[in-house]
């Protein structure tokens, strides 16, 4: 049976599948060797995804018994909110996240034992273009996130990784090293623009490669064409 990967996070894995998106692209790299499965959350912070583990997660006898080989874990960015700040109902408490984290992780470990998890930090924040985004109505004319903010919870973020010895993407730090990206990462301070889900993509291919379920780690589902013998069609599906 074909693995899965399971993609679990916020607005920025929920959108992953649209045009250029990150999930898309993972999707199509891994095409016939494994299922990218969706589970993103727009607006959700970990608390809120504490809450839903059971349904996002159902037991293999439940799911029909798909292997799953990874899942990405990609919250942050909106517990990261500021509390006294037009979107405080999304914070979490940065020693609450951590965590939360680590039980989102805990879960999964119980749940499947083999399986690769992988967390994502938040990306940095752009807090010029937030003021022009506000998800609601700002009346205090401040962001409802800062990069600082966003720093704190990338750190704590890796802190989990490393303590739970897993691995992790940074890409609080990762996207600040490339020119000017507070526009070329980001289209509005927060969501990822073209090249800031190219950077995901990278990040996240290059990590499974090392976790050993990279592209080239996987074995097709079923016989390719040109395997296919054009006098004896029927004998690649017998020999494969």
């Amino acid at each position: 049976m074909r693995p899965k990967i399971v993609l679990f996070g916020d607005s920025i894995t929920e959108e992953s599948f649209g045009d250029g998106g990150w999930g898309a692209s993972l999707a199509d790299l891994l095409r016939r060797k494994a299922d990218i499965v969706l589970r993103g959350y727009s607006g959700y912070n970990t608390r809120w995804a504490l809450k839903v583990m059971e349904r996002v997660f159902p037991a293999a006898a439940v799911d029909g018994g798909a292997y799953t080989s990874a899942v990405t874990v990609f919250f942050g960015a909106n517990d990261a909110c500021l509390p006294e700040r037009c979107s405080g109902f999304q914070h979490v408490p940065l020693l609450e996240y951590k965590q939360n984290l680590r039980s989102i992780v805990s879960f999964l470990k119980n749940r499947w034992p083999r399986t690769v998890i992988i967390l994502i930090t938040p990306p940095p924040i752009d807090e010029e273009a937030r003021l022009r985004y506000p998800y609601i109505e700002n009346t205090i004319g401040l962001p409802e996130r800062t990069n600082e903010a966003a720093g704190s919870y990338a750190k704590a973020c890796v802190a989990v990784a490393n303590e739970c010895q897993i691995s992790v993407i940074d890409l609080w730090t990762k996207m600040q090293q490339i020119s000017n990206w507070q526009t070329e990462c980001l289209w509005d301070g927060l969501h990822l623009s073209r090249v800031g889900n190219k950077v995901v993509f990278e990040e996240v291919t290059n990590t499974l490669k090392e976790e050993g379920i990279g592209a080239e780690d996987l074995v097709v589902d079923l016989p390719l064409i040109e395997d296919v013998d054009p006098k004896k069609p029927l004998r690649a599906f017998d020999e494969f």
